[in-house]
């Protein structure tokens, strides 16, 4: 076993603020080295402590800080403000922390990476999360992974509103704090396994956003691979364009999630700050999204309903290979092409499981795959009295470029243990096929200059 000790250890709390005792959220979901960040706290305590860390390996601690901790006056922060029609909540805080990253040629001087910021309240102790990803903008890496924000705030109720809550909201903010993860949304369970194992493997790695892949996707193209992991269900029509794009000028793609791009979004500016991108809207219902009334098709085909459905009509697996079908899944993955370079050295054979790594949503090919995708896994799963299977895919381009999907949210649980339920998910044939094909990707293993810089 090569994790020292479950994924999740490195970010838990000693006295997590499970009532609101001390909370925030940042100005921007990422930002490039060289520029500024304002961290936004609630708290009623007198004082509280913040500090900066970085999350990856290092040693198998998980994170390191960036510096000693800054003590600051506590505020107790104004409600926030909602649109009633929408169920739109968003928070104007004030007297934010502002922390400047500085501008370095050195990669490894505040190097890109996924940074969280613990807060604690100065006389309880309560302690809580901020997250935001670290870009770098200007370098080429092998590799990028991208945090799937997007997602992490459709779940997110803070406030009592969701993409989910009943009443559902049709528009959500970027401007509050995550309910859940201390303050980090879904990070921890779908996204810290890889992020360890990239780290502790030594991969040339850069980070960035799936608001990020919005706005600025001409950048993936600096990157031999591109890696969506975990729970990366929210994209926008641009995202598609851009990652289509990236995989038809060779960029690698690795999909080791599920249920990915699966509704389509639009992004808004705040409508308190008026900062781009700060909101998102998804009706779910075609007669709901004014964008479906257009006469315009270039407005229409942007309603916010399943990528699959009209007038959308982009099915997910004509990229990924796979698209979604069924949850809640748990039971094991199953090999079906143990001949697949992707298994090389693994010793897996035909009809070999891979114990728990199935789910928590699963997809499958629908029948839009691009020519030439192999299967290399095919897994049954119990459903409604019957059998479902779920597909792992593979497929080479004309560009060259190689588009892997997992069809699993929970490929990664298999790389660094989770720590999940008390339930061991760690496997060596997961972290050799892992290996094998970002090593195809022309992705490098090296120590990590993260680490010895630590």
């Amino acid at each position: 076993m090569e994790s020292a000790s479950s994924a999740t250890t490195a970010l838990q709390l000693t006295n997590p603020a499970e009532n609101g005792e001390i909370e925030g959220y940042a100005s921007a979901v990422s930002l490039n080295r060289g520029e500024d960040i304002k961290l936004y706290v609630n708290t009623k305590e007198p004082t509280y402590m913040i500090e900066i860390l970085r999350i990856g390996w290092y040693g198998g601690r998980g994170m390191k800080s960036m510096g000693p901790p800054v003590t600051r006056n506590g505020l107790a922060q104004a409600p926030p403000v909602m649109d009633t029609a929408s169920g739109l909540i968003e928070c104007d805080w004030q007297d934010p922390y502002l922390l400047h990253i500085p501008a370095s040629d050195d990669p490894t001087v505040w190097p890109s990476g996924i940074y969280v910021a613990k807060l604690t309240a100065g006389t309880t102790g309560k302690q809580n999360y901020i997250i935001f990803v670290l870009r770098d903008d200007q370098r080429p890496s092998d590799l990028l992974f991208q945090a799937s924000v997007t997602t992490y705030q459709a779940y997110n109720d803070w406030g009592g509103r969701s993409l989910y809550s009943t009443p559902r909201a049709s528009k959500v903010s970027f401007n509050r704090p995550y309910l859940h993860g201390h303050g980090t949304g879904h990070f921890i369970y779908w996204e810290l396994s890889m992020v360890q194992y990239l780290e502790k493997e030594g991969y040339d790695l850069t980070y960035t956003t799936d608001v990020d892949t919005h706005e600025r996707g001409n950048l993936l193209s600096l990157h031999k691979g591109f890696l969506s992991v975990g729970h990366d269900e929210y994209w926008t029509w641009r995202m598609r364009d851009n990652v289509e794009a990236a995989r038809d000028n060779g960029v690698n793609l690795a999909f080791f999630g599920s249920n990915v791009g699966y509704w389509q979004i639009r992004l808004d500016p705040s409508s308190i700050t008026g900062d781009p991108d700060r909101t998102i809207i998804c009706y779910k219902n075609q007669n709901a999204d004014p964008a479906s009334h257009s006469a315009d098709i270039s407005t229409r085909r942007l309603t916010t309903v399943k990528f699959r459905s009209h007038p959308v009509d982009r099915p997910e697996d004509a990229l990924v290979g796979v698209m979604y079908e069924t949850d809640p899944v748990q039971a094991d993955l199953v090999i079906s092409d143990a001949s697949s370079w992707v298994f090389e050295g693994t010793g897996l054979k035909n009809g070999d499981h891979l114990p728990g790594l199935l789910g928590y949503e699963v997809d499958r090919s629908f029948g839009h795959s691009p020519t030439g995708m192999q299967t290399i896994a095919h897994s049954p799963y119990a459903f409604r009295g019957g059998t479902r299977y779920s597909d792992m895919t593979l497929y080479t381009t004309s560009s060259g470029s190689i588009v892997f999907a997992a069809g699993t949210m929970q490929w990664g649980w298999g790389l660094v243990d989770p720590g999940i339920d008390g339930k061991k998910f760690d496997n060596p044939a997961v972290r050799k096929a892992t290996r094998n094909l970002l090593r195809r990707f022309g992705a490098r293993r090296r120590v990590s200059e993260i680490d010895v810089h630590q």
